[in-house]
């Protein structure tokens, strides 16, 4: 078996003196889909930030292809090949839809699969409105800009914080059905959700969180809609 894409290893975070994430182990393995699961405050998107070196980490905790990046900068993280769809899409008003993607190739450094025109074809709609103000479009419309601007970077972990939220069932569907093909791309893919069955539906493995720690991880058949409720909301068995 391969060595994991992404490790992490006894994570911790702080804001200030108050201690967010206590000791989270968790792997990523190559072409795998991640949910990692749990309610507001849980840490997940700490977790995030942690990932992408928003947050300072002990230097050894994370690791990406055997590479230890805990401590680098978020811009280096980016360079090293982890990028962020981030949870409220944040793009730049300012900008049109097809600048707003080209600013996501700005770290790549040589060829890669993911391009314009592959991204069009993936989400032919931001085809048909590139010339248009980013945040013109509709929440679901984009959802599809921010992930496409993570994807131009071309990388080899795509995360994915709360992508589904506020938006209609029937978008998220569509969304979500872009992800086989991300993953034949070659990205690993790591999903935070608070929706338990949508990241059921589209996970490999499933992590659950409470309160700054890994409460439940598993492959979704072989976890229980018992267990996983209990792990969600600190229910005791």
């Amino acid at each position: 078996m391969s060595a994991p894409v992404l490790t992490i290893s006894n994570l911790t975070a702080h804001y200030g003196d108050f201690q967010a994430l206590f000791g989270v182990d968790l792997t990523l393995e190559q072409g795998q889909a991640l949910a990692v699961i749990g309610a507001n405050g849980a840490g997940k998107s700490t977790l995030m930030r942690a990932i992408t070196g928003i947050l300072p980490s002990p230097r050894d905790a994370i690791t990406l292809n055997g590479r230890a990046i805990g401590h680098l900068s978020a811009p280096e993280v980016l360079e090293a090949g982890i990028s962020m769809v981030p949870e409220g899409r944040k793009l730049f008003p300012s900008l049109s839809v097809e600048e707003n993607l080209l600013i996501g190739a700005h770290a790549r450094t040589g060829n890669g699969y993911w391009t314009l025109e592959r991204l069009y074809d993936l989400f032919p709609i931001l085809r048909e409105r590139r010339h248009n103000p980013g945040t013109a479009l509709s929440g679901g419309q984009q959802q599809m800009v921010a992930i496409g601007r993570a994807l131009m970077s071309n990388p080899t972990v795509l995360l994915c914080d709360e992508i589904s939220l506020g938006l209609a069932p029937v978008v998220i569907r569509d969304i979500y059905a872009t992800f086989p093909k991300i993953r034949e791309s070659g990205a690993s893919v790591i999903v935070v959700e608070q929706d338990i069955g949508q990241a059921l539906r589209i996970a490999d493995h499933v992590c659950c969180m409470m309160e700054g720690r890994i409460t439940l991880s598993g492959a979704p058949t072989d976890l229980s809609r018992d267990a996983i409720h209990n792990a969600y909301f600190g229910v005791s068995a």
